[in-house]
């Protein structure tokens, strides 16, 4: 009988060579058992060191980049991905996921479990499995640290830079302005250790085989990470500047997709109920039904919801976005009949009425927002935003005290909810509570990056805070901010 270490070793022969029948016959149970123990780098910057990266990485985000702040959306890919997280081993930080406001197809992971998806290439999905396929393949290049072992390896630079050069890897390429692509590699210097960055060819298989393992078990079809390769393919025109950003930081799609048409082959044969679901599912729909009315252009959002609302004028999910998109467009009254049209279906839906509570407080109607506010804030399923909301019409009635109590909870349950640290800071200064506001306006400035009105707000807050836990924090993002290079802080 075959040991464990040879079937390990047998296994690794195959991985090395690509998908084959017998990858199948050895079973998922013991290729997750080898990802602990191939994805474990002996050269790799520390865990320690990777959350920090992380860290800095996500203040070039929000200097270049607009993040979808959508709490609906947001959740619908964080829930994927929490779905493949549950079977892979344990791991040692928190995954987040982010979605970026771009039209070209990316996707990428950095260390420390920061994984991001761009607007476009979720809009141009059908099926859920298409996410769960890019998911758990940039899961399995965090699990394999991929990244943090070529840092390592071409360590040079002080990790706050080093952040600004991944940066430039996967955000600068191919997608944003020239200006942040130039800024973000930051100078000819840290250019240099971008080539050393890439994926190599062996990284992108072994990503694949271990994502492929990690579908199986969490109930997806592997099909749907085939269909949103081809797809990303489709978009690979002419010239260089046409090419998707995901192939010039993903390499060997071409033989990537050949692999996993071949793996897939072996199990549709031995299971033929292993295919995707038929058309998109709800969630999807209405995820995507949102990006179109908060991020995509109005005019062509219009058309393609006033299109969906003549042929099924029942469509609830439809006349919601499109009272979003309405509302976003200035067109109020016709946005609350459409918003109106959609709780006649859906009364209890906290998004919607959050939504509504929203369109309200932007039309000076504070009393009616504050009502409906509150009534979504009671609802099992409240969201980020709908409680931010709550929290400023707080602010315009002059009810500063319940308004910092909304915005401490809010960071309590969602710390990465930038805007509220600027709310709350600003509530704190029309309490007269001055070294609070610093506190809290420092920490909205170090969060978007500027480091120079940080630097000033908290050595104003040092000054003053007699809480330890926020003496402490802003002794750190000080130090933190004496580390950056210099033409950062200027």
């Amino acid at each position: 009988m075959m040991s464990i270490l040879e079937k390990m070793n047998q296994l690794k022969g195959i991985m090395r060579k690509g998908l084959r029948k017998s990858f199948n016959r050895l079973g998922l149970a013991l290729s997750l058992l080898v990802s602990m123990v191939w994805c474990t780098p002996a050269h790799a910057i520390s865990i320690k060191e990777e959350k920090e990266l992380s860290q800095e990485f996500m203040r070039y985000v929000h200097r270049y980049y607009d993040l979808v702040e959508d709490p609906l959306i947001n959740a619908y890919v964080n829930d994927v991905g929490q779905k493949i997280l549950a079977k892979i081993p344990t791991q040692p930080f928190d995954y987040r996921f982010f979605v970026i406001k771009e039209n070209v197809y990316n996707a990428f992971a950095i260390p420390a479990g920061y994984i991001f998806i761009n607007s476009g290439m979720l809009l141009a999905m059908e099926h859920e499995d298409e996410l769960a396929g890019i998911l758990a393949h940039e899961i399995s290049h965090v699990v394999c640290r991929h990244i943090s072992q070529r840092i390592e390896r071409s360590k040079k630079l002080d990790l706050a830079t080093m952040a600004g050069v991944v940066a430039g890897v996967f955000l600068g390429v191919a997608g944003g302005s020239a200006e942040a692509a130039q800024a973000l590699t930051l100078g000819s210097m840290a250019a240099g250790q971008t080539l050393a960055l890439a994926y190599s060819r062996e990284d992108e298989s072994q990503a694949d085989q271990f994502g492929l393992a990690y579908l199986e078990e969490a109930g997806y079809s592997a099909e749907g990470l085939l269909i949103i390769l081809k797809k990303i393919r489709s978009r690979q025109w002419f010239g260089t500047s046409q090419i998707p950003t995901y192939m010039m930081t993903h390499p060997a799609v071409e033989d990537r997709i050949a692999h996993i048409d071949a793996w897939l082959s072996t199990r549709q044969t031995a299971d033929p109920q292993h295919h995707l679901t038929a058309g998109p599912s709800k969630q999807l729909q209405r995820v995507q039904y949102r990006l179109r009315a908060l991020y995509a252009e109005p005019n062509g959002a219009a058309q393609f919801f006033e299109a969906i609302l003549k042929k099924t004028p029942s469509d609830a999910d439809a006349a919601h976005a499109y009272g979003l998109l309405l509302a976003r467009m200035g067109k109020r009254q016709e946005a609350f009949d459409y918003l109106q049209t959609a709780l006649a279906v859906n009364p209890l839906d906290p998004t919607l009425l959050s939504d509504l509570g929203k369109v309200h407080f932007s039309d000076g109607n504070t009393k009616e927002a504050l009502k409906i506010l509150q009534g979504a804030a009671s609802l099992p399923g409240r969201n980020s935003e709908g409680l931010f909301y709550l929290g400023r019409t707080y602010m315009e009635l002059g009810d500063f005290n319940n308004a910092v109590d909304i915005f401490e909870n809010l960071l309590e349950a969602n710390s990465g909810y930038t805007a509220a640290y600027l709310a709350l800071g600003q509530t704190y200064g029309k309490l007269a509570r001055i070294p609070e506001a610093h506190y809290f306006l420092g920490i909205y400035h170090y969060e978007l990056g500027d480091d120079r009105t940080a630097q000033y707000h908290l050595s104003r807050a040092q000054q003053g805070l007699n809480d330890p836990k926020k003496i402490e924090k802003t002794r750190r993002l000080l130090e933190a901010i004496g580390k950056l290079p210099a033409e950062q802080t200027q």
